[in-house]
């Protein structure tokens, strides 16, 4: 660190500008279907203002502290405020960087920020917004860099900024004279009066862009593959020793005595023993040592806070919570539909794992974080810190899928480090990661649709979930207490999101999406695509079953319904582009879904195999999407591919079994994520020309690949799936508790 702080000439710490601000959408978003009778739908709170425009709202007043780096060997260096957690951020923003700046793309390097209490809202990754919050801040913070570079060259030379190009990080005149941003960077340091030139301080026009756009690997593959990537257990912290806990036989249970600590502490390599609220943590010389020991300990343990509860229980709490219709069915012909959903693990590759130093003055904490600001927060209060004395270093995570919104790894390591006076390095094994780590929430869905005259005239959704926990907030301490508070607290986040998610793409006349949520206290988060990969995909099954009722194809149904013509042009290419319609032998059939969310909207088209209902393949997907100007087409390709899994896992085999409140699943042997034998080996995604501004990605992927997957199934084997995953047997023996 010193020598980086020693090479480093320039930076730029570019102030947020004051913006008035307007909301609003495009009118083709609102227009009536062209369809003929089509009975038009209102638009929903999502259509108006989504989630993404309340997070880049809510970070609007610091959007513009971002710090940009210019070295003397010309390497431009970033600090990210977001996580990169495998979905290719990295990569997008370093292609922004080198874009504006006119650099090489390996140029660019681009580092996770720490944690930054002073960006308020500013520093939370999820909800598809991070491309969306930070495209036009990086650009404006490098046009500014490179503005500074020419200004610095015009004076130099004493000619007009405005004669001056840039390629390739080198400065040229219209005389031939060249320099380059190395030779730049000291003297533009010591600056601060050029005349800055108003057109090179612009971004460039999109249509001028030569790298964002264009289908780009990422710039971390080669350390991925070879080994080389670090990730929280692969730092060298000084001294830090390795950690394990032993963890409850129930969620949410809290250790009462341990009735062996002394023999456990005189085992080999055994440093230290101390007790904690999620458990008791073992600090030992090796990973090995601390496993054996914790796996030695008596631990007597209070009850958990769903001890009485199993699938059965839970599943008859949801249905009960189901909110009523208002539509009767009377006077038209209805379509009714009863879903439910399993719980689901995040399962990233990565277990939970943070490495921590407290001292009596202060702190420090390395870890994957998608919310770094309220985890330094909590962190800061849990030890009786000022928060100016607690550090929180963000480290590149191996998968989170909303997982890592959730500190509590970092947590625990904190308050071992703490108690045993040590600096730790802990690590949740696969086991405690599987049962005891966060959960997408069990669902269960009500749908009525009443249709009549070839139009669908009502759209009734009734959600009932376990409480999915907020209790992050917004990425800081002021919305996450909000969310603790007893009385609507975690509800009212929950709702919020809710209806800044979900929305029906289709004219389907008066629709209406309603959550009830039951406050179980189990350990759930924010799963990928959150409640739209179960709502969202569910609709898309019911409106397979309207086409069929009314004696419509799937694809041509949806089209006389969508409401806008992107939305159909989406539809469109998936459908020609996967030859919809064609002969497929018997026990094989095709499905097709559409979503729409976060200024963004895709098709996806799949063909099954089920000759074995048990044992389904998804053989084919072609997928169409539209984001509106993809920043790297490659990037946004892998995170479809990565939808498309999640919902081939989720949709044919992947669940959590809750049995006397405690997951049985305990492994990747156990819960069923697809394998490479499952995924489909003809692939197409087909990425829309680029137009506008960035639409979000990371969410869209799952819930048209859920209906299509559901739709393919139910045509190849002549039934209609009503629980996910369709085949969810207990096909294993579970670890002991």
């Amino acid at each position: 660190m010193a020598d980086r702080s020693r090479r480093t000439f320039l930076t730029f710490l570019v102030a947020a500008p004051t913006l008035a601000i307007a909301t609003g959408v495009g009118a083709d978003a609102l227009a009536p279907s062209s369809a003929e009778g089509a009975v038009p739908t209102p638009p929903a709170p999502a259509d108006i203002l989504d989630l993404g425009d309340v997070l880049i709202l809510a970070g609007k007043p610091t959007s513009g502290m971002l710090v940009l780096e210019m070295d003397e060997e010309g390497t431009a260096h970033f600090r990210l405020p977001r996580a990169e957690v495998g979905q290719g951020l990295t990569t997008a923003v370093a292609m922004l960087v080198a874009e504006e700046l006119d650099v090489p793309l390996h140029s660019v390097k681009v580092r996770l920020d720490d944690a930054r209490p002073e960006l308020l809202f500013n520093q939370l990754t999820g909800s598809s917004n991070s491309i969306r919050s930070l495209y036009d801040p990086i650009r404006r913070t490098a046009a500014a860099a490179r503005s500074r570079m020419v200004a610095t060259a015009a004076r130099d030379w004493g000619v007009d900024p405005d004669r001056l190009s840039v390629s390739k990080g080198t400065v040229t005149a219209p005389d031939g004279r060249e320099t380059s941003y190395a030779r730049l960077a000291v003297a533009a340091a010591g600056r601060t009066t050029e005349r800055l030139s108003p057109a090179q301080s612009e971004p460039k026009a999109e249509s001028e862009h030569t790298l964002v756009g264009t289908p780009t690997s990422r710039i971390d593959a080669r350390a991925i593959v070879t080994g080389r990537q670090k990730y929280t257990l692969d730092l060298d912290v000084p001294g830090a020793k390795p950690a394990m806990v032993r963890r409850p036989p129930t969620l949410g249970g809290t250790v009462e005595s341990v009735a062996n600590e002394a023999a456990v502490r005189a085992m080999p390599g055994v440093l230290d023993v101390v007790v904690i609220p999620t458990g008791v943590a073992v600090v030992a010389e090796t990973f090995g040592q601390a496993l054996e020991a914790k796996d030695a300990l008596d631990v007597r343990w209070r009850k958990g806070t769903v001890d009485a509860l199993s699938d059965d229980d839970i599943r008859g709490k949801l249905r009960a919570a189901a909110l009523p219709f208002v539509v009767p069915p009377l006077l038209t012909k209805h379509l009714d539909a009863d879903f439910d959903f399993a719980f689901a693990s995040h399962a990233p590759l990565e277990t939970n794992s943070a490495v921590a130093d407290v001292r009596e003055g202060g702190a420090t904490i390395w870890s994957g974080l998608k919310s770094p600001i309220v985890a330094l927060q909590t962190i800061a209060r849990e030890l009786g810190l000022p928060q100016d004395k607690v550090t929180v270093h963000v480290v590149q995570a191996g998968g989170s899928f909303g997982r890592r919104l959730f500190f509590d790894g970092a947590l625990e390591a904190a308050r071992i480090s703490q108690k045993s006076g040590r600096p730790v390095r802990l690590m949740w094994s696969r086991i405690d990661d599987m049962r005891h780590g966060r959960m997408r929430p069990a669902t269960h869905h009500k749908i009525r649709a009443t249709y009549a005259l070839n139009n669908v005239l009502t759209f009734e959704h009734r959600v009932a979930a376990v409480e999915t926990d907020l209790r992050h907030g917004l990425g800081e301490i002021i919305t996450a207490n909000a969310a603790h508070l007893p009385v609507a607290g975690n509800a009212s986040i929950a709702q919020s999101l809710f209806l800044t998610t979900v929305k029906s793409p289709y004219n389907f006349g008066v629709t209406t999406q309603l959550l009830n949520e039951v406050p179980l206290r189990m350990p759930t988060a924010s799963w990928r695509s959150v409640y739209s990969a179960n709502t969202r995909g569910a609709e898309e099954i019911v409106v397979d079953e309207l086409a069929r009722r009314m004696g419509r194809d799937p694809v041509a149904f949806r089209r006389s319904f969508l409401k806008t013509a992107r939305q159909r042009a989406v539809l469109d290419k998936a459908a020609s582009a996967g030859d919809w319609g064609r002969e497929m032998p018997e026990g094989h059939a095709q499905g097709i879904a559409f979503h729409d969310e976060y200024k963004s909207c895709t098709a996806c088209l799949v063909e099954i195999d089920a000759r074995d209902p048990k044992k389904p393949r998804v053989t084919k997907a072609v997928i169409a999407v539209d984001v509106g100007r993809p920043v790297n087409p490659r990037g946004l390709e892998a995170q479809m591919l990565g939808g498309l899994t999640d919902a081939i896992s989720t949709t044919l085999r992947a669940g959590l079994h809750i049995d006397k409140g405690l997951p049985l699943e305990g492994s990747y042997s156990q819960f069923h994520y697809a394998r490479q034998k499952d995924t489909p080996p003809d692939v197409e995604i087909h990425v829309m020309p680029a137009d506008g501004e960035p639409g979000g990605a990371g969410e869209l992927g799952v819930p048209a690949a859920v209906g299509a997957i559901a739709n393919a199934y139910a045509r190849a084997t002549g039934t209609r799936p009503r629980s996910f995953p369709v085949n969810f047997d207990v096909d294993f023996t579970p670890f002991p508790r």
